[in-house]
C-alpha cells in the first residue's frame, strides 16, 4: 500500500511512525527540512522537501499510484487543497484534517465532489474523548464498540480494590458473576504493557483494562474497589475550540458547565455564544479565582488552554481542592503515559486523537473501529470476520494469541459475549481485539481471506 503523508508536524509524525511499523510503502513530504530530518533519523519512511500543493512535487511523488494520501499539515485550508489535487491526479482515496467542525456536520456540501473523502477534526474528537471520559467517574479511560453492546474501561487499582494480591484466575472465579475480560495491565513506574495470563498478579497503582459487556458495566465498580459517583459540575479552563465544543456537548447532556476565559473579548464572544454555560473572566492559574468560583464543589475540572503546564498544573490544583474528576490537554505526546504517576486522571492528546481516528484507513482487513488506550503502547481494534478467514478456521485456543493479542469479546448478531478457548468465532461476527504493536500484523492476517 502506497501511502503520502503531507505534513510532518506531530499528527503527521506519529502516522509516519505507525506506518513505518507496518512495513507500507511510506512517503511524507514538507517544507520545513529540519522536521524531515528528524523523521529521517527516527523512522523507515522516505522524506521529500517541497509544498504538497505542488502539482509538479505531488506528480514526482507518484500521486497517481498511490492509495491513500494524508493532507495534515497544520493549515485546513493548505489540507483541502492537497486533497482536492491529489484526487483530481488519481489518488485513490484521501483525508483531510480540519479546523472548522461545521464541515463535520453540514450537509449543504458534499465534499467528496471536490476530492475530500473523509475529513478529521482533533478539536472535535478531543471534545467528544472529554464527554466520555465525564461520563465516567472512577474510570480513566473508556471506548466503545457496537453502541456500547462492549465497552473496554481503564482504571488504577487503589488500596481498596479487592482484586490486590489475587491472580487473574482468582478473580475470574470469584466475580463469575460479571461478564467481563482483562485484556491488559501496566505496572507503577513501567513502560512496558502485560497482557495478563491466569497466573498474573494484581498490585497496588496497577493500570488495568477490562473489556465488558453492556449490561455488566456497572459492576466493574465492584472489582476496582468504588462506588458510582455521578458527576454534574463541570469547570473548563480555556475558551479554545476545544473548550467550546465541550461546553456544547456538556451542556446538551444537562451537565452544569462553567468555563474560565483569560481574554477579556473572547470571554464575551464565548457568553454570547454559549447560553447555558457560565463564562467567567479571569486567569485560571490564580488559585483564589478557581476558590472564589467554588472549586471545592465541582465534580470535575477540564483543563484545555494552549498552554500544556498550564493545564496540568491547574488540574493539580484541582484534585487538591478535592474534585474528583480531572483531564488536561497536552501538546506534547511523551506526556500522555505519566498521567497516572502525577496525580491526574487522564491527559489528552488531540494529535494522538487525530491520528489514530485517521490510521484506520490504512488497516488491512475488515477493520470497523480502533482506538488507542491512553496509558498503554497498544490498540484496540474491531474486525468484521469475513468468509474464510483463518480466524473461522481454529477455536481461540488454537489461534496462537499468547503474549501477542487477546480477544476482548464477540458481537454476533447485535449480541456480545466474552469469549474463552473453546470459543469458535464465526463469518460475520464483529471481534473487539487488543494488540501490542509488534503483532497487529499477525493478527491483521488472521481476519483477511
Amino acid at each position: 500500500m502506497k501511502i503520502i503523508i503531507a505534513g510532518a508536524g506531530d499528527v503527521g509524525f506519529h502516522l509516519a511512525k505507525l506506518l513505518s511499523n507496518e512495513a507500507q510503502d511510506t512517503f511524507v513530504i514538507d517544507s520545513d527540512a529540519k522536521k524531515l530530518i528528524y523523521i529521517d533519523n527516527h523512522l523507515d519512511v522516505i522524506t521529500l522537501k517541497g509544498d504538497a500543493t505542488s502539482i509538479k512535487l505531488l506528480k514526482e511523488v507518484g500521486i497517481q499510484n498511490a492509495d491513500l494520501i494524508l493532507a495534515v499539515t497544520e493549515s485546513q485550508n493548505t489540507n483541502l487543497t492537497i486533497a482536492a489535487l491529489s484526487k483530481k491526479l488519481g489518488v485513490k482515496k484521501t483525508i483531510a484534517r480540519i479546523s472548522n467542525t461545521e464541515f463535520l456536520t453540514t450537509t449543504e456540501i458534499n465534499f467528496t465532489e471536490v476530492g475530500v473523502d473523509y475529513m478529521i477534526s482533533p478539536e472535535f474528537l478531543a471534545a467528544k474523548e472529554i464527554e466520555t471520559l465525564l461520563n465516567e467517574s472512577v474510570f480513566n479511560d473508556k471506548f466503545e464498540f457496537e453502541n456500547g453492546a462492549i465497552t473496554i474501561l481503564g482504571a488504577r487499582l487503589s488500596s481498596q480494590s479487592p482484586v490486590l494480591g489475587k491472580t487473574v484466575q482468582e478473580v475470574k472465579q470469584t466475580y463469575s458473576g460479571i461478564n467481563f475480560t482483562i485484556i491488559s495491565l501496566k505496572r507503577e513506574n513501567t513502560i512496558e504493557t502485560i497482557i495478563p495470563g491466569g497466573s498474573t498478579i494484581f498490585k497496588h497503582h496497577d493500570q488495568v483494562y477490562f473489556s465488558v459487556t453492556k449490561e455488566h458495566v456497572d459492576r466493574v465498580y465492584e472489582l476496582i474497589g468504588k462506588k458510582k459517583v455521578g458527576i454534574k459540575n463541570v469547570m473548563i479552563l480555556g475558551g479554545s475550540r476545544i473548550g467550546q465544543k465541550s461546553a456544547i456537548n456538556l451542556c446538551d447532556h444537562n451537565f452544569n458547565v462553567k468555563l474560565i476565559e483569560i481574554n477579556r473579548d473572547k470571554a464575551f464572544e464565548l457568553a454570547d455564544l454559549l447560553c447555558d454555560t457560565l463564562i467567567i473572566h479571569g486567569d485560571g492559574r490564580n488559585v483564589e479565582l478557581l476558590d472564589e468560583e467554588s472549586i471545592d464543589k465541582m465534580d470535575a475540572f477540564v483543563a484545555v488552554t494552549g498552554n500544556s503546564e498550564t493545564n496540568i498544573m491547574s488540574c493539580l490544583v484541582a484534585k487538591s481542592k478535592g474534585v474528583k474528576k480531572t483531564i488536561a490537554l497536552v501538546e506534547n505526546m511523551d506526556y500522555i503515559n505519566i498521567s497516572q504517576t502525577i496525580g491526574i486522571d487522564t491527559l489528552i492528546n488531540k494529535k494522538l486523537l487525530a491520528a489514530s481516528a485517521i490510521f484506520k484507513h490504512v488497516r488491512k482487513g475488515k477493520v470497523l473501529a480502533l482506538t488507542n488506550l491512553h496509558n498503554v503502547d497498544a490498540e484496540v481494534l474491531e474486525f468484521f470476520v469475513k468468509r474464510n478467514s483463518k480466524a473461522t478456521k481454529f477455536k481461540i485456543k488454537d489461534l496462537e494469541l499468547r503474549d501477542k493479542a487477546v480477544i476482548g469479546g464477540v458481537v454476533r448478531k447485535g449480541v456480545a459475549s466474552m469469549t474463552f478457548g473453546d470459543f469458535q468465532i464465526l463469518k460475520g461476527d464483529r471481534v473487539i481485539v487488543f494488540c501490542l504493536p509488534k503483532s497487529i500484523g499477525d493478527i491483521e492476517n488472521l481476519f483477511n481471506n
